[in-house]
């Protein structure tokens, strides 16, 4: 009898342990990644640049609002805010209040899909096979017919009125003691809302440096701005694969980005051109899956420099 229940008691017990350190601990395992870009122009001074991503607030998340709170401490010359902030229709005010100290400094964002809607409980598993079998929307998904409109235009106007540039498929530039920086967005391919076609023409020629921002790293919006000729993209969206395999990596990537690229920075290649590519894993999770593994929720500090001679 003790043969023949043990093993599945064992399994069952291994697999509640890891949902319980997943979404208990490790989900809530605040981390600030650091990384250094050499993408400046020769003799410039260093630039930090605060990036969050995918913070999916739920209310009462306090822990991970006084984490947001504290990256203020940073003093950041800018952030950029590449989407997915709400997961939950009433987690407004909860996000203006949690970035407000980030919001005394320059800024810029995209919006990504759940900021515009709110998520749908879904079967985890059915979800990893989707991915790793390559169905399900790898090139984007219309949004579903009846989808609840989160109410995203109250974090637009709270982002607009401290400053902060939408680059919804569009430009912008933020002037820093002199610097001039360009900065190109779209809207979330991951929806099939991106339209280079309205950005096109490459990086403004009377900037110090320009950057790409988006939220989902498609690849086709990857090709892009790389082929125009941005030295640095910066996009969000995967959570770094969520579930990874320690020592082995991630499973997916939500989108037709390499699990390879599926966080930090790498590069990319188009049309004869090579851009730095920087991915956040993102400091949150859907609401019906608050789950990470071997994946812990980050924010990015990037320190832009010359390169070494």
């Amino acid at each position: 009898m003790r043969a023949r229940y043990g093993v599945p008691l064992g399994i069952t017990a291994v697999g509640a342990a890891g949902l319980l350190y997943s979404a208990g601990f490790e989900a809530r395992s605040f981390r600030l990644r650091r990384v250094t870009v050499p993408v400046l122009p020769p003799g410039m001074h260093p630039l930090r640049v605060l990036q969050v991503s995918d913070i999916h607030m739920v209310g009462g998340q306090r822990k991970k609002q006084r984490w947001l709170r504290s990256l203020a401490g940073l003093r950041p010359d800018f952030v950029i805010n590449t989407g997915d902030n709400l997961s939950d229709p009433e987690g407004v005010p909860e996000v203006i209040d949690a970035l407000g100290p980030l919001m005394e400094f320059p800024g810029a964002y995209v919006f990504g899909s759940n900021d515009y809607y709110g998520p749908r409980p879904r079967n985890p598993a059915r979800y990893l096979f989707e991915k790793t079998q390559g169905r399900h929307g790898l090139n984007g998904n219309a949004p579903v017919v009846g989808a609840v409109h989160n109410p995203w235009e109250g974090l637009r106007d709270a982002f607009d009125d401290a400053g902060w540039l939408n680059l919804t498929n569009t430009r912008g530039t933020l002037k820093l003691d002199g610097t001039r920086i360009a900065l190109t967005g779209l809207d979330d391919p991951h929806i099939k809302r991106d339209r280079y076609a309205q950005v096109t023409g490459g990086p403004d020629p009377d900037a110090d440096l320009s950057l790409g921002v988006v939220h989902a790293p498609y690849l086709r919006a990857l090709d892009a701005f790389t082929a125009d000729g941005y030295p640095l993209i910066l996009a969000g969206h995967t959570h770094g694969g969520q579930l990874c395999i320690p020592f082995y990596g991630a499973l997916v990537t939500n989108c037709d980005l390499d699990t390879d690229r599926v966080k930090g920075l790498s590069t990319h290649q188009s049309g004869g051109r090579t851009s730095h590519l920087h991915v956040s894993a993102g400091c949150g999770a859907n609401r019906y899956t608050p789950f990470r593994f071997a994946c812990p929720p980050e924010a990015t500090l990037l320190t832009l420099t010359p390169p070494t001679p």
